[in-house]
């Protein structure tokens, strides 16, 4: 007995929600403004995708920059640095192929289903679309005579089950009041009557019923061709839509699907030519004449000596002074000779180890330096033949 019950509402559940009941249209209507939601929530989807690849782009980009210092300082030499240099440069090859997803996801699909949706989806003045308000009014036109039909079979439905109930209480009491000899038969007589009058009833409650359930069975083959005439023009733009949504997945899948990209293929193809470049005996051939006994030396032998002679100064009149060059000291600073030195040339001082004078200008770019002695003559000296006398 339960099983039945389950069964019959569940049946009544699905003719509940059937796409012939009436307002049920409303789920097809209401497909037009899921779509360009949907549109949005596409665009926003990939958007943040993008981001994904912006981010992973500079990350590649930042770990090359790190570790490109590091690896050419690295003990590694010959071959199998340049592999290991190869995949920093693949990763700046790899950070530019997923910026160029990125911006392709943006500037391309995004704006592709942004286009197609402004073109698609018309929004009237103050809500809602164009597009929905016409399937809203086809489909509210086909249902309207058949909305009233139903409303009229239901009372005629309602009218003859109320009869039919009243009909069968009426036989329950005659039942019970026949051989009841508690009952007068007067009484017995009046509950027959009753129950005539409740068949009348319920044979006049039932043409009535079937007189509308065939007006609407005869009404139901239009009614269902004009609610799908409306139904297949929704349909229609419904296939556009997936048709458009699919292209724009396909586009999307073509940017993202890096293992048919050309310039991938050329980065790893690459790399992996230069790891099976690694030669050790090359290697070890090029250590050995750059590091090792194969350098070039200059094996010790007999040199005679050769007097250096001490590099002429380039001579400069006395009278010219470069007070933006040199620094010339106010008072001077007290030095002690360090060294015997005799002027060569009229500009030179002379003096013996242990003398003390006055440097009055710093070291020039020669290494001389100007200097007064105590009976007044002015010249140059070598730096590194004083000390300053502290």
């Amino acid at each position: 007995m339960s099983s039945i019950l389950k069964e019959t509402a569940l049946l009544e559940d699905t003719n509940n929600e059937s796409f012939w009941m009436p307002g049920n249209y409303q789920r097809t209507v209401k497909r037009t403004q899921g779509s360009f939601q949907v549109c949005n929530e596409l665009v926003a989807c990939f958007q943040e995708r993008a981001r994904v690849e912006r981010q992973y782009a500079q990350h590649l980009s930042d770990w090359s920059s790190k570790w490109k210092p590091l690896v050419e300082n690295s003990p590694l030499y010959g071959s199998l640095l340049q592999a290991w240099q190869c995949f920093l440069t693949s990763a700046d090859r790899l950070s530019e192929l997923h910026s160029t997803i990125c911006k392709s996801l943006v500037s391309e699909d995004g704006d592709r289903v942004k286009t197609w949706q402004k073109e698609t989806f018309h929004k009237k003045m103050f809500c809602g679309f164009r597009e929905s308000q016409d399937l809203e009014s086809g489909f509210s036109r086909a249902q309207k005579p058949w909305a009233k039909r139903l409303k009229k079979l239901e009372k005629a439905r309602g009218n003859f089950h109320k009869a039919a109930r009243k009909e069968q209480a009426a036989r329950d009491r005659e039942a019970h009041a026949q051989g009841n000899p508690d009952i007068a038969i007067e009484k017995q007589r009046k509950i027959q009557e009753q129950r005539e009058e409740t068949e009348e009833e319920t044979k006049k409650m039932r043409l009535r019923y079937e007189k509308v359930l065939e007006e609407v069975s005869r009404y139901a083959p239009r009614y269902m061709e004009e609610m799908e005439c409306i139904f297949d023009q929704s349909q229609e733009e419904e296939r556009k839509r997936i048709s458009f949504l699919k292209q724009a997945f396909l586009s999307i899948h073509r940017h993202l699907d890096i293992t048919n990209n050309d310039s991938v293929k050329a980065v790893y193809s690459e790399l992996h030519h230069v790891i099976m470049s690694i030669n050790e005996q090359e290697d070890l051939r090029w250590w050995r004449n750059h590091r090792g006994p194969g350098m070039p030396t200059d094996w010790p032998q007999f040199q005679d000596y050769a007097p250096v002679e001490k590099p002429k100064k380039e001579k400069r009149p006395m009278e010219v002074k470069e007070p933006l060059e040199r620094n010339v000291m106010i008072g001077g600073v007290k030095v002690r000779a360090l060294y015997d030195y005799v002027g060569q040339e009229p500009d030179e001082l002379s003096f013996k180890a242990g003398e003390t004078f006055l440097k009055i200008e710093d070291e020039d770019d020669q290494g001389w330096c100007r200097g007064i002695k105590d009976d007044g003559k002015e010249g140059l000296y070598p730096a590194n033949y004083i000390e300053v006398v502290l």
